[in-house]
Order: C-alpha cells, then sequence, then structure tokens
C-alpha cells in the first residue's frame, strides 16, 4: 500500500520531518524563503496533506488546484492564512499548534520590553562601532521597569504568561480584554482591568497580546498612540496588523512615545517607511517562539495533527470540528 503524499512548505526540525517520513512520501519546500502563489499551487498538486505556515495563503483558488487534498496542519497558533469556511465546504480539516509556544513567546516580549526600555541594541551598535571611550553619566538613558504600570492588551494564554512575570519587577498590572476575567482571576493574578483608552493613558509599557481579526486591525492606531505616555513603550509581539505601522513611525518620530519593541509587521516582511532610520524602536524578524525546544515541539504537533488526519482520526488540535457533521 503507497504512502500518502504530503507536501511541507518551510524546512523544519528535523526530529518532526523524521517522523514524518516514517509514514509518508514527504516533499519539502527546497527554497528557503516563502514559496510564490504559483509555486504553492504546483506543490499542492496530487497530495493528500499539507504542513503549511502562516505565511502560506491557503485560499480557496489553492484549494480548487486540488480538490482530493485531505488535511492541512498549519505550523501556528494563529490561522488566520487559512480560509477555515472554505476548508470546511471542501470537507478538509484545518488544525493549528496551540498552547506550546505560550511561555517562549512571553518569554521573548519581555526580551523587547527590556532591550527596548534600556536601549540595549542601540548601545550595541554603539560599542561595536568604536564609539565607547569610557563611563558617562548622561550615556543611553533609558526607562526604569522596577515598579512601572504594565498595560496588557489581551488576556488569553500569553497575555497571561506575559502578565505573571511582571511580578518579579513589582509592577502594577492592568489590562483590557473585550472578555473580562472574574474577580477571582483577577485577584489570584494580580491584575486590573481597565477600559482600553484608559489602559494607553495609565501604562508606562503596553504589550499587545491579541489575535488578528477585524476587529483588532489597527487596533493601535494615531488615536491611541496620542493616548500614551511620552515615556511609554509599545511592545508587539502579536500581529502586525494590530498596530497602525505608519502612526506608529510619526509617532516614535515625534517623541510622541518613548519607544517600541516589535517582532511582527503590518505588511511582513516589508516595514513601514522611516522605520528602519529611528534609533527608539527595536525590530526583530518575527522570532518570539524561535526557541529549539518550541520549534521543534510545533513540528511535531503539526506533524501529530497531520498523521491523525490522514488516517482518519481525531486531530489532536482540529479547529473546524464541524467538518465532521
Amino acid at each position: 500500500m503507497s504512502k500518502p503524499k504530503v507536501y511541507v512548505t518551510r524546512r523544519l526540525p528535523q526530529k518532526a520531518l523524521d517522523m514524518l517520513g516514517a509514514e509518508c512520501e514527504v516533499e519539502i519546500n527546497p527554497y528557503d524563503r516563502v514559496l510564490t502563489k504559483e509555486e504553492l499551487a504546483e506543490a499542492v498538486k496530487g497530495i493528500d496533506g499539507l504542513l503549511c505556515l502562516l505565511t502560506d495563503t491557503i485560499d480557496e483558488d489553492l484549494l480548487d488546484v486540488n480538490p482530493a487534498l485531505k488535511v492541512i496542519a498549519n505550523y501556528a497558533v494563529g490561522y488566520n492564512n487559512i480560509d477555515i469556511k472554505a476548508c470546511t465546504e471542501r470537507g478538509i480539516p484545518v488544525s493549528n499548534t496551540p498552547g506550546v509556544l505560550t511561555d517562549t513567546t512571553a518569554d521573548f516580549a519581555w526580551t523587547l520590553l527590556m532591550v527596548t526600555a534600556r536601549r540595549v541594541v542601540e548601545a550595541d551598535r554603539f560599542t561595536r562601532a568604536g564609539k565607547y571611550k569610557g563611563w558617562g553619566p548622561m550615556m543611553f538613558l533609558g526607562g526604569d521597569i522596577y515598579g512601572k504600570t504594565l498595560g496588557v492588551i489581551g488576556m488569553g494564554r500569553i497575555g497571561q504568561s506575559f502578565a505573571k512575570r511582571a511580578r518579579g519587577f513589582n509592577m502594577n498590572v492592568i489590562y483590557y480584554d473585550v472578555y473580562r476575567r472574574t474577580s477571582e482571576e483577577e485577584k489570584k493574578w494580580g491584575i486590573k482591568y481597565r477600559e482600553l483608552d484608559t489602559l494607553l493613558e495609565e501604562a508606562d509599557f503596553v504589550s499587545l497580546h491579541v489575535p488578528l481579526i477585524p476587529e483588532t486591525e489597527h487596533l493601535i492606531g494615531e488615536k491611541e498612540l496620542k493616548l500614551m505616555k511620552k515615556t511609554a513603550y509599545l511592545i508587539n509581539t502579536a500581529r502586525g496588523p494590530i498596530v497602525d505601522e505608519k502612526a506608529l513611525v510619526e509617532a516614535l518620530k515625534n517623541g510622541e512615545i518613548a519607544g517600541a519593541g516589535l517582532d511582527v509587521y503590518e505588511e511582513e516582511p516589508e516595514l513601514a517607511s522611516g522605520l528602519t532610520e529611528l534609533d527608539n524602536v527595536t525590530l526583530a524578524p518575527h522570532i518570539a517562539s524561535a526557541s529549539i525546544e518550541t520549534r521543534t515541539k510545533m513540528a511535531e504537533m503539526a506533524v501529530e495533527n497531520l498523521l491523525a488526519g490522514l488516517k482518519g482520526q481525531d486531530m489532536p488540535n482540529i479547529i473546524n470540528k464541524e467538518v465532521f457533521k
């Protein structure tokens, strides 16, 4: 009996690929880049399963290329790259990789917060350029973190994990979410609810942890940035389009906020004009989940989902359960 054919849109940790190769005929994107729409359409012809990434657009046009496609496993928590409705209509189960990257992403959000507030990247460039000639009392003054007010927008798994880390810095943690937590949860986690505008006005640091849905696109724009303190910092490890990047450039340029730390971008991988010219922003290439342990676990989870779907079994992390109704 022939093995099912699977296409993987980017090379993943070898341990996971070995798991997949033991049961499937596997083809992997040979390029170290995102496939073009035409290349992806060619790749999905004749396959049974697709293991894709957030950078791959899986829409009706692509699905129509291969009506026999049986299952899709997304190597990400988010899945706004996939037309779930179209998949469900075609009887294609889709899965994601939730939970596994929670702590790693929370760690990295804190990394961005700290290096941005203390101007670490800027100071590193200064030192490497041979400009450091000795200690100075006014050299690279940044913002304190201990005892400040932290505003968390989105109190889901990652938001909660991020907020817990603030205890070690004795911070006052306020949060905004469309679903307010119970008073017991707020007390247990040491957090206080605020409406969005109030949070922006009070927080010294604002960190975004919401999914990208129509309601959150440009959640932070010109109006919201003007509400923030001139000494405040914005951190985004969620999704790029949550922030109006052009408005952010202007806010940073005009000193409306002190700085920003970004891991995601509105038109990724393109950056808004003028962003790279600013010293008061830390720019990372979408690496919040980039630890060896987490990326390997994500890949293993995606493979487990894919194999289960190909066997007609329940996928551990299926998104569209209604596909089986």
